[in-house]
């Protein structure tokens, strides 16, 4: 193992204030994990990844010290079956009901976190972890994530066995609702902030972002002391820290779709005792590729089922840039995300992205991609239960003809096919797919993602029978949306929308 670098060091007394030295390592002591995720959050929203406005200096330091991946992809933009998909190692078409939001995950899928725990390790997490989702229904006694602890400091205090140990940091941040308003309070400049072409313009939405800014910034926070805690237990030099978000920003064309606002998504991995830092990667990586690569580092079999990749190649290189040759695509998927069409049906799709293009099939062009209206439950806050400003701005001014290209992008249906070409249109604006220039190109990543597919045994991509509009949502009050009175005067909507259908109570 290579010995630690000073300047982590170095930058570990800035992080905790104090100097801490952990003690020596055994050569063969099995590492411990430390993942710290957060809750929707873009991936370029860091000040490590370039972002003029937030400020992250824990996230940034640790970065310069570790590993950055600007290729990094969810496989689905959606919490549950993101985290489920992280934890299996798998594609979500293989998770049966893990592949909805609020669903569960059957206990006869292999987990990283079940099989560390079989060989000896000590599992945690707090807050949301694996879900939102009922676990007990997949037959499983505890959250997927590990055990449950009020935080990490009960987590460490009462591993009193010194077992190797891993454990999951799962922030609220920056997950809507957001403190409103509380972003230009904090003194952010609202001017510096790059708003992407897909959203308007306006101070709203500027003080919006802020707003979502603010949270990732405490989420800094709380990584800069989960990094204290680790030092202050002696244990950092033989602590495998990876950070990451679970999927794209709550903004419209974000969450729950398959642009890269939905999937693309921070990752960064530290070990300056195993591996050398200071690299940024651009191979084509997905968060499912975790669950092999810590399995891996904890000298454990990766388990037949798992069709996502162990990141040992990369990590343990001294390069950076493109790495892994054959890296240079990924296939995601979308089925159920929030409970907003009637009768509970999803918006089913699948995409493969690549360094130039991104290819979308949109499985029912005749659903509503973001939910039935009027209240496109899939944007923002769900049901405008709470404040979404960003949604509500393109609800107000869906009629200006400055806007109305921009709402119809994010709110109304969509063809069944969509490509873009990533160089001209980085924000994925321009629809090529019915372009002649682009047959071939089209053709050529449709079957590349088809093959995917068919080999990892998708059950649309083969024919098969599909279940996820059918299963279980473990949310009973979803299927009646309820905006807030103030949305209620605004839009003038009723106070409830029914999603069952009409012969369902």
């Amino acid at each position: 193992m290579r010995k630690v670098q000073n300047g982590y060091w170095i930058g570990l007394v800035f992080l905790t204030c104090f100097a801490c030295k952990a003690p020596e390592q055994e050569e063969e002591a099995a590492p411990n994990f430390l993942l710290l995720m957060s809750d929707n959050h873009y991936y370029s929203h860091l000040g490590c990844y370039g972002d003029p406005v937030v400020k992250t200096p824990t996230i940034d330091a640790i970065a310069q010290n570790g590993i950055r991946f600007s290729n990094a992809f969810c496989a689905s933009p959606s919490c549950t079956p993101a985290r489920s998909a992280l934890l299996a190692g798998q594609d979500i078409w293989r998770l049966g009901e893990g592949g909805n939001l609020w669903s569960t995950l059957a206990d006869s899928i292999p987990i990283y976190t079940d099989l560390l725990e079989a060989n000896g390790y000590a599992v945690g997490h707090d807050r949301k972890g694996w879900g939102p989702g009922n676990f007990e229904a997949g037959g499983r006694n505890r959250n997927p994530a590990g055990y449950s602890y009020e935080d990490f400091e009960t987590f460490l205090s009462e591993n009193t066995t010194q077992a190797p140990w891993c454990y999951w940091l799962s922030s609220r941040n920056p997950h809507r609702p957001f403190d409103f308003g509380g972003g230009l309070a904090s003194g952010m400049d609202a001017s510096a902030v790059v708003v992407p072409p897909y959203l308007p313009d306006v101070p709203e939405v500027r003080s919006d972002i802020c707003d979502y800014y603010l949270e990732i910034q405490q989420f800094d926070a709380e990584v800069k002391e989960a990094l204290r805690l680790v030092a202050a237990s002696g244990q950092l030099a033989n602590t495998v820290i990876l950070i990451c978000g679970d999927n794209g920003w709550m903004m419209p064309r974000g969450l729950a779709n398959l642009y890269d606002a939905g999937t693309r998504v921070p990752l960064i991995v530290s070990w300056p005792e195993g591996f050398k830092g200071g690299r940024v990667v651009s191979d084509f990586v997905s968060l499912n590729d975790l669950a092999p690569t810590i399995l891996e580092l904890a000298g454990l079999p990766i388990p037949d089922a798992f069709t996502a990749r162990s990141l040992l190649p990369i990590l343990r290189s001294d390069r950076e840039g493109r790495i892994m040759p054959a890296w240079d695509h990924l296939v995601m998927a979308r089925e159920r995300h929030a409970l907003c069409r009637v009768g509970g049906l999803g918006y089913p799709g699948r995409c493969i992205r690549t360094e130039d293009f991104l290819y979308i099939h949109n499985l029912t062009p005749e659903r509503w991609p973001a939910g039935d209206p009027p209240l496109f439950g899939d944007i923002d806050l769900h049901m405008l239960q709470g404040k979404s400003p960003t949604k509500e701005y393109f609800m107000e001014h869906k009629d200006d003809p400055q806007i109305r290209p921009l709402y119809e992008q994010a709110f109304l249906k969509r063809p069944e096919e969509e490509l873009f070409d990533l160089k001209e249109d980085p924000f994925q604006m321009v629809n090529l797919a019915q372009d002649a220039n682009y047959t071939s190109v089209k053709k050529e990543l449709r079957d590349k993602m088809y093959e995917h597919l068919k080999n990892t045994g998708d059950p649309r991509a083969l024919g098969h029978a599909v279940f996820w509009d059918t299963q279980d949502y473990y949310k009973e009050a979803d299927w009646v949306g309820k905006p807030r009175e103030e949305a209620r005067k605004k839009f003038g909507l009723k106070e409830a929308y029914s999603y069952r259908l009409n012969n369902e109570k």
